[in-house]
């Protein structure tokens, strides 16, 4: 079972997780990360990593309308493998509710 990104990581993407995978099955968005579920092998080591507590795992209910999310943008955005600085102002959406209407981006990032 992967780990799945929810919406607690729009406006914030830290990355710490990005650091701990072993795999590689993170990919960068605009303003959010994603995890390639095919990729992953439910290690768990970036649960713990995200200061923003935006993964999950799948089998927990609030990853359900996040799982397509994940699967569809991991085949479109670039792969990241190395952590790069959160945003300036990522403290100022943690935990900020429904910021997937308000800001999700289906740009891709510049890894």
């Amino acid at each position: 079972m992967p780990y799945v990104v929810t919406e607690l990581c729009i406006k914030c993407k830290y990355m710490d997780c990005v650091e701990v995978c072993p795999v590689d099955c993170f990919y960068e968005g605009e303003n959010m990360l994603v995890i390639h579920p095919d990729e992953c092998i439910d290690c768990g080591v970036c649960e713990p990593e995200c200061p923003a507590e935006a993964i999950v795992p799948d089998t927990d209910p609030k990853a359900e309308p996040w799982l397509e999310l994940n699967r569809e943008y991991s085949a479109n955005w670039p792969n990241l493998n190395r952590k790069k600085p959160a945003p300036a102002d990522a403290d100022e959406y943690k935990g900020m509710p429904d910021k997937y209407a308000k800001f999700f981006s289906p740009k891709p990032g510049e890894s």
